[in-house]
């Protein structure tokens, strides 16, 4: 009974993943940040949990109240994914979804599906995450003004000293994602200083200034096989 009835929520999903795919299929997809897109780390994340069964790659991106929640549809996932092929498709398309729902609930940020790989990034978002790859702020040349940098400089420091948390410390975690936000937003040229951030889960989503709609908007997404 358990199985069936796991069996009918993800088949209504399914049926809202796959309408919501038509609506984005008619209007062109750009996103100045990619917490919200297959190839973003909210989602990276999430691949990391479900293929080693620890939630706690996805909990930094989620404040503590909705812990619980993202928990029971991880689990839920779970369940589902080796039922088949395309269970496990399913079951991925929907928790990534949650996922990144859930993480721009608590932003105070606008959620309006998850974008497709391929979906356009921009160059100071990419240039952002090629710093914390090499480790340093040779990327960001030329796309940041250089009176700027002194800032930037410091919101990258911080990054990288907070970075090689342990996956299971959350709270660690979840400062580190606070610093990754402001870096990036201060990147992207949404902040002018420190006082323009009250901190992660207060502050817009990653420059996107709007409320968050209604928590049960159907979950979108375009992406229907893992890469």
């Amino acid at each position: 009974m358990e199985m069936q009835g796991i069996k009918s929520i993800m088949k209504k999903s399914m049926l809202g993943i796959v309408a919501a795919a038509g609506i984005m299929f008619m209007s062109p997809l750009t996103a100045s940040a990619h917490c919200d897109t297959m190839e973003g780390p909210t989602v990276a994340d999430g691949f990391k949990a479900m293929e080693t069964n620890n939630v706690n790659y996805v909990l930094k991106w989620v404040q503590p109240k909705y812990e619980k929640e993202i928990t029971e549809k991880f689990n839920l996932s779970m369940k589902v994914k080796d039922l088949s092929p395309s269970a496990k498709v399913l079951a991925e398309q929907y928790f990534f979804s949650e996922l990144v729902r859930v993480h721009r609930a608590g932003e105070n940020a606008p959620f309006d599906g998850l974008k497709p790989y391929g979906t356009p990034i921009d160059e100071r978002v990419k240039a952002a995450d090629k710093s914390i790859e090499v480790g340093n702020l040779s990327p960001m040349e030329g796309l940041i003004e250089q009176e700027k940098m002194p800032e930037l400089k410091e919101r990258f420091e911080r990054v990288m000293a907070l970075k090689n948390f342990d996956v299971n410390n959350v709270e660690a975690g979840r400062e580190y994602i606070e610093a990754y936000v402001m870096f990036f937003k201060f990147a992207e040229g949404e902040e002018e200083h420190h006082g323009a951030v009250a901190g992660h889960g207060t502050a817009d989503g990653h420059g996107i200034a709007n409320a968050h709609g209604s928590m049960h908007e159907t979950h979108e997404t375009m992406h229907d096989q893992h890469k």
